[in-house]
């Protein structure tokens, strides 16, 4: 199942289960379903503008290439992990996000927000 598609079912089970809670007349469900739904769900942030960002084997650009981000893309942080020390629109950093299964790009072409970690430290 490509990601889209994981994605889309998600949200429609989550519409579905909100919809059945207000049709019960269980305004507290509601409220409880989006908040577990936001807090299960992986919060994606977008790539800088105008960058088609590498994404590598592990938390520096001597690790393996894996692929390349197209523009305007939006990533999900599974985890960070202290890695090489890179410079890019977003600062200078040595936070390295995890995006997927051994895949990590550098956080510092990432609009995450902030300076520091907004994701668990990976294992």
């Amino acid at each position: 199942m490509a990601l889209e598609e994981a994605e889309a079912t998600t949200a429609t089970t989550v519409t579905e289960e909100v919809e059945a809670a207000q049709e019960a007349g269980a305004s507290e469900e509601i409220e409880g379903t989006a908040a577990a739904a936001e807090s299960l769900g992986v919060r994606r942030y977008p790539v800088a503008p105008g960058v088609r960002l590498n994404v590598r084997g592990g938390p520096g650009t001597s690790y393996r290439l894996i692929r390349v981000l197209t523009y305007g893309v939006s990533v999900p942080i599974n985890c960070q992990k202290p890695g090489e020390r890179v410079t890019g629109p977003y600062g200078t950093s040595n936070l390295w996000d995890n995006i997927a299964n051994g895949e990590y790009v550098a956080d510092a072409y990432v609009n995450t927000g902030s300076d520091g970690y907004v994701a668990v430290r990976c294992s």
